[in-house]
């Protein structure tokens, strides 16, 4: 099953960060959020990425072409043009790396990728937010409603989208950052099966995936949440960052599950 990352957004409330290169890119001990990420997934066998590449496109690129010298051990004789790697310390990652346009919104972007997903259930997250979810859980609630799209819910102060359900998981209302608290919200980690593409056949490069057609595979009943009561994080702006970065070097970092 792949993992498709959105990670094209101009990261503009992290622009201490993100004027020399993309947020997805922005590092917590050392490594790119994308990586931490990645990890989570890969952690539960989940290692075929599809990244949907926007703002610096090229930094990302750039970083997965050269993964395997970043990673290793290198003797490199300049007179003969001859690189030797010694050792490495690479990931099992399979990276498709599409840019899906510098000012494509987040329903454009998903759309732009159907063709390496055709056909079959996949993975969606954010490219700047990691968690402590358990992957399998998830997959097992997905396969057991039946519907078209499962988004991971979490609950937190009013900062993202509202989520209203049954007991069941299933989604009655949906809103994109409300006001107000102690609701459960988007937090990301979608299941997503073929079928949504039918809700963004139309131009969708202006469209924000959660502003229309997440709404409205909500309001077909075609979606569920699945209730996440652990760690979660987003890094919307510097302090984020930093509280990250801290939680990485003082070794309480919930979400590294490998």
């Amino acid at each position: 099953m792949k993992v498709v990352i959105l990670a094209g957004g101009l990261g503009t409330r992290l622009m201490e960060e993100t004027e020399a290169r993309p947020k997805p890119m922005v590092e917590i001990g050392g490594k790119p959020i994308l990586w931490h990420i990645m990890k989570i997934y890969e952690a539960y066998g989940y290692n075929d990425f599809v990244l949907c590449l926007g703002y610096k496109a090229q930094s990302i690129k750039e970083y997965f072409l050269n993964y395997y010298l970043y990673n290793s051990d290198v003797s490199i004789d300049i007179e003969k043009n001859k690189v030797d790697v010694h050792f490495s310390n690479s990931e099992s990652f399979k990276v498709t790396l599409v840019d899906t346009g510098l000012r494509t919104n987040t329903a454009g972007r998903i759309k732009k990728i159907q063709k390496y997903v055709e056909g079959e259930t996949f993975m969606l997250t954010y490219g700047d937010g990691v968690a402590d979810i358990n992957i399998t859980k998830l997959l097992e609630f997905h396969n057991g409603h039946g519907k078209l799209a499962t988004l991971t819910s979490i609950q937190t102060p009013g900062r993202f989208g509202n989520i209203e359900m049954d007991e069941d998981g299933s989604v009655n209302h949906f809103v994109e950052k409300p006001q107000g608290d102690g609701m459960w919200i988007n937090g990301g980690f979608f299941v997503l099966e073929p079928g949504i593409f039918k809700y963004l056949e139309s131009d969708m490069d202006d469209i924000q995936w959660e502003n229309v057609p997440l709404k409205e595979i909500a309001n077909d009943g075609q979606l569920a949440a699945y209730k996440h009561p652990g760690f979660w994080k987003p890094m919307d702006a510097l302090r984020d960052r930093i509280e990250l970065e801290q939680m990485w070097a003082s070794g309480d970092a919930k979400w590294k599950i490998w």
